[in-house]
């Protein structure tokens, strides 16, 4: 990687925390609800849909396919 690419890196890893805070403290303020809540409500969320979306893969797709698909993104 080049100093560009590096100093990118490291400016989004220092700005993301910083801006996921920003976000879920402007939801609890629009919403009227403590932020530790919407925190917690939306990591409860993103863990359900992706439980859902593992179930559905694994319902549509044959084991077969699923080991190949597996063997190609090693």
């Amino acid at each position: 990687m080049t100093m560009l690419m590096l100093s990118l890196v490291r400016a989004f890893a220092v700005l993301l925390p910083w801006l996921v805070h920003l976000a879920t403290w402007l939801v609890a303020r629009s919403l009227n609800m403590p932020q530790p809540l919407v925190h917690d409500t939306g990591v409860f969320v993103f863990a359900q849909v992706y439980a859902v979306e593992i179930r559905v893969g694994k319902a549509l797709c044959p084991p077969r396919l699923w080991r190949q698909l597996q063997s190609l993104f090693r």
